[in-house]
């Protein structure tokens, strides 16, 4: 489901002689340009001294992203993880939602009492950042037990994990669940060949990491994470499947992270074959040449974008920097969930 921009800035000129699919192409490349400049953004305010914590960037992995989040109705079920930012911004979740978080805002979703990336809002469908590999998969497959219960269909629960959370014992145990309960999950594997620092050659020994799928008895699709034509193809038919009844899809994307693992750590382990060969490729200069190629908007519309995104960005932190911070000797910090049973 494509959602409004929150931008005045319009598609190029005769965008009514579009495809749906050239038009979904192009909102998806916005999203991707508005998490790559918001998080250079951050990067930017982190190496300033004025975000505290860990800043973690999708760049490279953003054209995977957004096609999770572009393919995902209003009332599913999304747990993005660290590298993100561009399917929570295509699933809905407000820009000020990621600077108020990164930079503690009292007006955050999470009041400036989480660390920097688990923010979330549980009643609009996106769950809050389980840092531990792995553990947002059993998170969606229990909330979709619960909708089960509650008689609610029609529904996706959809998460994303690196290749490295693979080995762990909770993408075992709740993709077998869900495989076993035939749960309208969609998990989605960036296989950005390192854990960290830690190749794939030392994570699993299968050939490829859909080939888990039929272990498990679910279905499996891969594709080119640096393509967003192929993401955006293969992720929606991912999504549709499960909503159509087919129980549990695992979608493995092949890519390359494009900075280090956060913005504490330089990447110096990543072999240079792999960042001058095809996965090195960078998925927003990919999608622009495709755009170019195909006449689908010109050189200058394409910067006229970049500078609103540069001009979303902007605004959202400076109205940001201008917002309280939590206040220890003031702050009530009882759960936001629970405020009703505290007590006096």
């Amino acid at each position: 489901m494509l959602r409004p921009m929150a931008s005045t800035a319009e598609f190029p000129r005769a965008h009514t002689e579009l495809s749906a699919t050239e038009k979904t192409f192009l909102q998806a490349y916005r999203w991707m340009l508005l998490a790559r400049v918001v998080e250079e953004k951050l990067a930017s305010l982190y190496r300033g001294g004025k975000i505290f914590g860990g800043v973690f960037l999708s760049k490279g992995q953003e054209a995977l992203s957004v096609s999770l989040g572009i393919s995902l109705r209003k009332r599913d079920i999304f747990a993005p993880l660290i590298r993100d930012q561009a399917a929570r911004l295509a699933f809905g979740e407000p820009l000020l939602d990621c600077t108020r978080t990164y930079m503690g805002s009292r007006l955050g979703p999470m009041r400036g009492r989480d660390g920097n990336v688990h923010r979330g809002r549980p009643a609009e469908g996106i769950l809050p950042m389980i840092s531990h590999l792995g553990a947002m998969i059993p998170t969606v497959a229990g909330a979709l037990m619960a909708r089960r219960f509650r008689g609610i269909q029609g529904t996706v629960g959809a998460t994303c994990i690196g290749d490295g959370g693979t080995s762990t014992g909770a993408f075992h145990e709740s993709l077998n669940l869900a495989a076993v309960e035939r749960l309208p999950l969609v998990l989605v594997v960036a296989n950005n060949q390192y854990a960290y620092s830690t190749p794939t050659t030392r994570q699993f020994a299968c050939r490829d990491l859909v080939d888990k799928a039929v272990g498990y008895g679910v279905e499996g699709h891969s594709v080119d994470g640096t393509d967003l034509l192929a993401s955006l193809q293969v992720v929606g038919h991912a999504v549709e499947r499960a909503r159509a009844g087919h129980g549990p899809q695992l979608v493995v994307a092949s890519l390359l992270r494009l900075a280090g693992h956060g913005e504490h750590d330089d990447g110096h382990y990543v072999s240079p074959g792999l960042k001058e060969g095809a996965l090195g490729r960078d998925c927003l200069k990919v999608a622009e040449e495709r755009i170019i190629d195909q006449a689908w908007a010109t050189r200058e519309e394409l910067a006229l974008w970049h500078e609103d995104a540069q001009r979303q960005t902007e605004e959202a932190v400076a109205q940001t920097l201008r917002e309280p911070l939590p206040d220890p000797s003031q702050e009530d910090w009882c759960s936001l969930a629970s405020r009703h049973l505290s007590e006096g």
